[in-house]
């Protein structure tokens, strides 16, 4: 599932394991998909910490710390959501790199202001903070795939800056 991801990855992986750094994961659309990826690859262990499955608003705020407030004001699937549990993820994880996404993969749930394929991601490396807003197409799974290419993209990029 993940074969055409493997360079990619293992790029992120050797400019983590060249900066001493684990990585850790908060997903919510992608249920996983993000660590999976990750994980695919031989020799993650050295590189790859954990993730964390927030994909109820409880657990974004019991698990990652997103404050009530956060996702009142602003929704799941919102920077200000995302920025929040990065952070919540690089805390209880333990690392100083993590990536974080909430989005709406569809076929349902999409709204006038935040239509099927809106995915929020944030990343960040030490202080080094990413937040985006992508628009993706396709079917529930190329949303989530795309979501999945694009962390790995961000956090490379963040790496290598």
């Amino acid at each position: 599932m993940f074969a055409d991801l493997h360079p990619s990855i293992l790029r992120l992986g050797a400019l983590l394991t060249d900066k001493g750094m684990q990585l850790g994961t908060a997903e919510s659309c992608t249920g996983g998909l993000i660590a999976a990826a990750c994980t695919d690859v031989s020799g993650s262990s050295a590189w790859f910490s954990g993730g964390v499955v927030a994909y109820a608003n409880e657990i974004k705020e019991q698990v990652l710390g997103v404050p009530h407030e956060t996702l009142v004001a602003h929704g799941a699937v919102s920077g200000e959501t995302v920025e929040a549990m990065v952070r919540g993820a690089a805390r209880v994880l333990g690392v100083h790199c993590a990536v974080a996404v909430s989005g709406i993969a569809g076929p349902t749930g999409g709204s006038q202001e935040k239509p099927v394929g809106t995915v929020w991601l944030a990343a960040c490396v030490g202080e080094a903070l990413s937040v985006r807003c992508f628009h993706f197409t396709g079917s529930r799974e190329a949303v989530r795939l795309q979501t999945v290419q694009a962390a790995i993209q961000e956090l490379t990029a963040l790496l290598e800056a």
